[in-house]
């Protein structure tokens, strides 16, 4: 996004995937000229529609790294694009700050060692005594929770991300079809993808954002490429109980890696993404709430009003998301079983530089 506009329109690129990550890729290489078309045929239903758009940054536990590297780079591009993206959907931000909290005393000693050695993270320990863990312990019916605070991490609706997103699309002209690539061959130094309705694209780069798909057209022989599904589930609990608001509380928070978002007075959503499967596990209500031991009546299974799952990728033997060229004009974008959406703006940089040995 930062970089000048370059005349790119005669080059043709080809994104296989359409979920945050594939359209923010469209988005950057777009906005340098390149015509571009994004092929998926579930995009309704590919797993950033059921992701719930926590940023996790500066709470992230680690000073050093790729994925360090790649948080930064997203900490400070997410501001640009927000206002970017803004004029298609004003109401579009990052809602801070976001709260982790633990019952484990010894997780809890951690957390206090990483504020304490991070002092440039603007993170905070959440006193006991604090409003948000006493509305948290009145309505769940906990007594030991304790935690932080980052006044720089938050959420932003990943619905309403995808939506305005496709707003931008749709204002570029940029084509999406929903046709599944079943092959994709190199040919006079162009790229020959074939859909399962036998129609084929010519483009001279393509995308790879496809998750778990990928490996399908990526040939294994050449690549060693390994990714494993990671399955996240999410329910939404209904109640109608006059003494109980969850907008008193904070709007949202983690508690010992379970994560809730209330939605209004009546509604809050609890979600994972823990389960290494492509089969939701049947019993998610107590994997999701095993973290509170004597539960209020509100909270049982009779209370769920909806429930949902999507599966991400994660690299095997490699540093996730996996970011590579792969061959000329061939360059993988997947393995985000967490991060997608955080780390969407820094992949999308990345994805801009690289595409320059490509194409030049």
């Amino acid at each position: 996004m930062e970089r000048s506009k370059k005349n790119y329109e005669k080059s043709h690129i080809l994104i296989i995937g359409s979920g945050i990550i594939g359209k923010f890729n469209a988005l950057e290489l777009s906005e340098q000229g390149f015509k571009i078309t994004i092929a998926d045929p579930h995009e309704s239903k590919n797993s950033s529609t059921a992701a719930l758009g926590l940023l996790i940054s500066h709470m992230y536990q680690k000073s050093k790294g790729r994925s360090w590297e790649l948080r930064k780079k997203s900490n400070e591009l997410w501001p640009k694009w927000i206002k970017f993206l803004q004029q298609y959907n004003k109401d579009l931000n990052i809602n801070k700050p976001l709260i982790q909290l633990t019952t484990d005393e010894s997780k809890y000693e951690k957390l206090i060692k990483f504020i304490s050695d991070n002092p440039n993270r603007d993170l905070q320990v959440l006193e006991k005594d604090s409003t948000a863990i006493k509305n948290i312990n009145k309505i769940f019916n906990i007594n030991n929770l304790k935690g932080i605070i980052s006044y720089q991490d938050g959420r932003i609706d990943p619905i309403s991300l995808l939506k305005t997103l496709n707003i931008y699309l749709k204002n570029k002209n940029i084509n999406c079809i929903n046709e599944e690539i079943i092959k994709i061959k190199n040919f006079n130094n162009q790229w020959i993808s074939t859909c399962s309705n036998r129609f084929e694209i010519k483009s001279d780069v393509i995308i790879l954002c496809n998750s778990l798909d990928a490996i399908k057209l990526i040939d294994l022989n050449s690549h060693n490429i390994k990714l494993k599904p990671v399955l996240g589930q999410a329910i939404e609990i209904s109640i109608n109980e006059k003494e109980i608001n969850f907008l008193s509380l904070p709007k949202h928070f983690s508690i010992n890696s379970k994560n809730f978002l209330p939605k209004d007075k009546n509604k809050i959503i609890i979600g994972s993404s823990d389960e290494y499967d492509t089969e939701p596990i049947e019993n998610i209500f107590e994997e999701l709430t095993d973290i509170i031991k004597n539960k209020p009546p509100w909270l049982n299974r009779n209370n769920i009003t909806n429930k949902w799952f999507g599966i991400r990728s994660r690299p095997q033997d490699e540093p996730s998301p996996i970011l590579k060229s792969l061959d000329k004009g061939l360059i993988l974008c997947s393995g985000f079983y967490k991060n997608g959406i955080l780390l969407a703006p820094a992949c999308s940089n990345w994805i801009s530089n690289e595409i320059e040995k490509h194409i030049l």
